[in-house]
């Protein structure tokens, strides 16, 4: 009977332990919820006029560049420049041999001179074959005369003729050809304005104030007509051809048809660059259109190099700077009123230069002067988060 009874009176006293556990327990003090707080930078703001800028990457080149070649075939006999040189407007560059453009011209000289003597002669041969012509008319009247009188013979009435019809036929030839003496005397006088014309090319002179780029030829060279000899660029001539985003084109079109000056600056190779945006291209691909921006003329850069330039755009009106990081979702930021956050939707503008580095316009409606914009990029920022300001 006790084994029988022995585990009911255990089971009974673990049972009866439990009870008196949980009545004689410490009551838990009861916890109060907190919110917790985030503390954030944040920057008063003011909706003004800002300038954003355009980063822009572009390569050197000078539209105006000029190819100087030979003008006929010849022997390069000289070439005063080197690559890269500076040279001021009329410096000799290069010189081909005179012997072999100075032919050209005393021939085509001595082709008008004889055409002009050909036309005296041709006037005083007229003149004579005038008179023959009518030498001629006379003699067919005498003969015609003497054959109605049946004192001559009829052959001689057609050698009368012939001869008529042959004089005037030299008359006929003699007129066309002065007529024709202006047409041949101004094509004469055109290959001698071309000989003359590349006899003096024959010294290559540089037209204005450039820079050699490259020399293709040594002296010595037998060169042919319209090879390459060297090239030059004006020294205020020199742009970067950039590409532009599609969406940026109409407003620096409409800036640049207003008279806008917008300039771009950046750095090459240490030193400072400024250019001014001069054109924008008619056509476009698919990764923009092309802008030409002028280099200043004391900027020191070779051909085909490349710049990175940040290109001023035209003032947005009503703008906000801030640094990028009180962007969340890449267009809201949130303002901090009464200690918690208040998300506002913006339009991005574009980057801006400023003293604190770089940032960024914006443009938000309804902003308020003096608004408190969060500055610190929080990953879990909702509204009505509550935060707390630090400086």
């Amino acid at each position: 009977m006790l084994r029988r009874l022995l585990p009911v009176l255990i089971l009974c006293a673990g049972v009866g332990a439990f009870f008196i556990l949980k009545a004689t327990r410490p009551t838990p003090q009861p916890v109060e919820p907190k919110e917790k707080v985030w503390r954030v930078q944040v920057q008063a703001v003011t909706p003004s006029d800002h300038q954003p800028l355009l980063p822009l990457f572009g390569q050197v080149e000078a539209p105006d560049r000029i190819r100087a070649t030979a003008p006929v075939s010849g022997q390069l006999i000289e070439v005063q420049v080197r690559d890269g040189e500076q040279v001021s407007a009329g410096t000799l560059l290069a010189r081909l041999d005179p012997r072999d453009l100075e032919p050209r011209r005393l021939r085509a000289r001595a082709q008008l001179e004889k055409e002009r003597l050909r036309q005296t002669h041709d006037r005083e041969a007229l003149e004579q074959e005038r008179e023959l012509l009518q030498l001629a008319e006379a003699a067919l009247e005498r003969a015609e005369r003497v054959q109605s009188k049946k004192l001559g013979s009829a052959s001689s009435v057609d050698a009368a003729r012939e001869t008529l019809a042959r004089a005037r036929l030299s008359v006929t030839l003699r007129e066309q050809s002065i007529a024709e003496q202006p047409a041949r005397t101004a094509i004469l006088e055109a290959e001698l304005a071309e000989a003359e014309r590349d006899a003096a090319r024959g010294e290559i002179r540089a037209p204005f104030p450039a820079r050699i780029g490259t020399v293709e030829a040594a002296a010595g060279d037998q060169l042919k007509a319209n090879q390459a000899i060297l090239t030059l660029y004006p020294l205020d001539g020199l742009y970067v051809r950039a590409k532009i985003p599609g969406a940026y084109g109409p407003e620096l079109r409409q800036a640049l048809a207003a008279g806008t000056r917008l300039e771009a600056h950046g750095m090459w190779a240490g030193r400072p660059v400024t250019a001014v945006l001069e054109r924008i291209s008619g056509e476009a691909d698919a990764r923009g259109v092309d802008a030409l921006l002028q280099l200043a003329p004391e900027t020191q850069l070779p051909l085909g190099a490349f710049v990175q330039l940040r290109l001023q755009r035209p003032i947005a009106p009503d703008t906000i700077a801030i640094p990028f990081s009180a962007l969340h979702g890449g267009d809201r930021l949130f303002l901090v009123e009464d200690g918690r956050l208040h998300a506002v939707q913006v339009e991005r503008i574009g980057e801006l230069n400023g003293d604190d580095g770089a940032q960024q316009a914006v443009r938000a409606l309804g902003l308020a002067d003096d608004s408190k914009v969060m500055i610190t990029h929080l990953p879990n920022a909702v509204e009505s988060l509550k935060v707390e300001t630090i400086q």
